[in-house]
Order: C-alpha cells, then structure tokens, then sequence
C-alpha cells in the first residue's frame, strides 16, 4: 500500500499521477517481499521541498530522504533510493533461499 501525505504542499490531481507512477517500480518490488507498506510525506519550508519515506516490507524497515529545490528532482531522488534499497532486499532475500 502507498499513501501519500502532502503536508503543506498543494499538488494538482495530475501531479499525484505523476508521484504515483514514479513508484510504481519500488511498488512491484514490495509486492515481491510481501506485506509492504510505503508512506511518502512531502513538506515545504522556505524554498525547499522535503520528502521522507517510510519503507516497511516483511524483510526490513527502513526510511528515505530527500531536499531539493523543485519537488520532482526530489520526487526522483527519492524513488531511486527506495528502488535501489527494494532491489537489494529481493537480492538479498533471493540469495538465502
């Protein structure tokens, strides 16, 4: 499951389409480790735009940051992370069974 939480950031319908195609990647891998939860909350201050991730999945917890000037450099800084960390636990978890 992904929520959203934008906090003080006002985002248009199409700009919400456009966070959630951005994870649908890291959502596939979720769907492969099981019991994944992901909650993105976004937050403005001065001329920054702060996203944090909470990742849970049945292998492990963890959680992203990322502050840039625009909210889509963020938004896609962010998502890789998630990407890269998903992918390794896959990896990962492959490598035991």
């Amino acid at each position: 499951m992904i929520k959203l939480e934008p906090g003080n950031v006002l985002l248009k319908p199409s700009q919400r389409r456009q966070v959630m195609t951005g994870l649908r990647r890291s959502s596939r891998f979720g769907d492969r480790l099981g019991n994944f939860d992901l909650t993105i909350s976004m937050q403005r201050s001065g001329k920054f735009y702060e996203l944090r991730a909470d990742v849970r999945a049945a292998a492990a917890d963890f959680g992203c940051r990322s502050r840039r000037h625009d909210w889509q450099t963020a938004l896609r800084e962010l998502t890789a992370d998630i990407t890269r960390q998903l992918h390794q636990l896959c990896l990962h978890r492959a490598a035991l069974v």
